[in-house]
């Protein structure tokens, strides 16, 4: 019994040694193979390693890194070889799939990033234009769906029954008894005449996906507003940080003034106190300042579609540097050339027109169901003979014809469905007329808003420069004794809100200008076909 045992692990281990070199070739893992044949020996001779733990970190390492592996001494049995090659496989598997997961990964956070990078990485990854982008590819098998019904139709049919002999009529001397009866034939249909249902239903789907591609214009255009409104915040509360930071340094600058003055005997404990105090109530703001600005970056994440950060402790808590800045830029619009121009521009209103076109096709399809319908008809096929249930002696042979069919009465379904047709052609009128005057609202309403962050530029940029000079003339009687330290203090604190003003005022001027120029149409993209 253990002589045999012995016989069956050797005869095991031969076969398992002439199938590592090809699973070596199969799984392809970059292994250096030694040259000469495998054999017996000198899979014997692989990995002269004492320890089973070093032996199996170390293929893994030459498998993960591609390195080679040396041909040393392994006498372990077969047992171990079967192991040996398990874990080849495993390792193998392992690698894959981090491989995988690391292409999933998004791109590194970059150290520097601006408005440009934001928009292009958005028009590849955000989920709203992917979506969008995945209903043009729905409509095209629509299209083909639909068009199949103009090309012919090609079906086997094959059947077999068991017969009861009750069922058999039996003509003596001319037909026998059978026990079963079989069929098989190849049948071709092509419609001829759908009354006119076919060319219509081939219309409504391209006037369909004409739809969906401009539904897809202005998926686009709603990202790259929604982008470009969430940069422009994260750049606001970056600036509002520094205002803050500011802040803080002008009351620390003045609680270091208030304690330097009353060592020099000038001022009363109550000075610094003060000081003290409105030090600590600023900190707050700055607190909500820097909560603002995280909150913002991964609003902008979400808008641009960056799935996740990598997880390792670098990417997680990167913030890249981010260009550009809250500058007032003039823009002049009229209103009446506004309108005009969101009429003609405006993809949402020529999509409607589409879907309105589509909609009176559909109610000729709907009609369609009135008229005849023809189809050519053909089949080559078999069947059992009626003296033999032989294949080889079956007849065989074609049939071709002309199948017509008109409903005549059907309950009135047909009239019910045009009836649906014909008032989803009315709905879709009145949506286009609902939308004519919402995008002239939305236009009125973007130059309404505009007019005023305009006004609110002008009044907070002269509101800085007013509080700058207060402070200034605040600080200079302060150094001669005409006012206290409250007075100065609250100079600082009106500078500190003018600036934000000013910040909050510029970045309501630029989501202003992006929110009228949506309205008006303009930045169509350009679709590839």
């Amino acid at each position: 019994m253990i002589e045999g045992d012995r016989e069956l692990g050797r005869t095991v281990r031969r076969a398992s040694v002439r199938a590592v070199p090809r699973l070596i070739d199969s799984i392809k893992v970059g292994l250096t193979i030694p040259s000469q044949p495998w054999s017996s020996d000198a899979f014997d001779g692989c990995l002269r390693i004492s320890s089973p733990s070093k032996k199996l970190a170390l293929i893994g390492k030459a498998m993960v890194v591609g390195l080679p592996l040396e041909v040393v001494a392994f006498r372990r049995g077969t047992a171990q070889t079967l192991a040996l090659l398990l874990f080849l496989f495993v390792s193998v598997i392992l690698v894959q799939n981090a491989q995988a997961q690391e292409e999933d990964l998004p791109p590194e956070v970059p150290d520097t990033f601006d408005l440009k990078t934001a928009r292009s990485y958005a028009l590849e990854n955000n989920f709203a234009i992917r979506q969008a982008v995945e209903q043009i590819e729905e409509q095209e098998g629509l299209i083909v769906e639909v068009k199949a019904q103009t090309r012919p139709s090609l079906t086997l049919d094959a059947n077999y029954q068991q017969l009861d002999e009750n069922l058999t009529e039996v003509i003596k001397g001319i037909t026998e008894a059978r026990e079963d009866d079989w069929g098989i034939s190849l049948n071709l249909r092509q419609a001829l005449y759908k009354g006119g249902g076919i060319k219509a239903a081939l219309k409504a789907q391209e006037l369909t996906r004409a739809s969906a591609r401009l539904f897809l214009e202005s998926t686009i255009m709603d990202a790259m507003l929604e982008v470009t409104t969430r940069y422009y915040n994260t750049l606001l509360a970056r600036d509002q940080i520094e205002v803050e930071e500011q802040n803080i340094e002008l009351l620390e600058e003045a609680l270091e003034d208030a304690r330097n003055r009353l060592k020099a005997g000038s001022v009363s404990d109550f000075e610094v106190l003060r000081a003290e105090v409105l030090l600590a109530n600023a900190k707050p703001a700055l607190i909500q300042r820097r909560s603002a600005f995280r909150v913002a970056i991964d609003q902008l994440r979400q808008s641009i579609g960056y799935s996740n950060y990598r997880r390792d402790p670098d990417n997680l808590q990167k913030v890249p540097e981010f260009q550009g800045e809250l500058a007032y830029r003039p823009a002049t619009f009229e209103l009446e050339s506004s309108l005009q121009v969101a009429l003609d521009n405006r993809s949402e209103l020529r999509r409607l027109q589409l879907i309105e076109e589509a909609r009176d096709a559909g109610l000729e399809i709907a009609r369609a169901d009135y008229r005849p319908q023809v189809d050519l008809v053909g089949s080559y096929g078999k069947r059992r003979g009626n003296f033999s249930s032989s294949f080889d002696d079956a007849p065989e042979g074609w049939s071709v014809g002309v199948v017509a069919s008109w409903d005549i009465f059907d309950g009135a379904a047909r009239k019910g469905r045009v009836r649906q047709a014909r008032s989803q052609l009315e709905q879709s009128k009145i949506e286009s007329d609902s939308l004519r005057l919402a995008i002239e609202v939305q236009v009125r309403q973007a130059m309404s808003e505009l007019q005023e962050a305009e006004e609110l530029v002008n009044a907070a940029r002269k509101a800085v420069e007013q509080a700058e000079e207060a402070l200034r003339l605040a600080d200079s009687r302060y150094e001669a004794g005409a006012i206290n330290q409250l007075d100065v203090l609250e100079a600082r604190v009106a500078l500190t809100d003018s600036r934000t003003n000013r910040l909050e005022a510029n970045y309501r001027h630029i989501i202003a200008v992006e929110n009228l120029r949506r309205a008006r149409g303009e930045g169509r993209p350009e679709l590839e076909e």
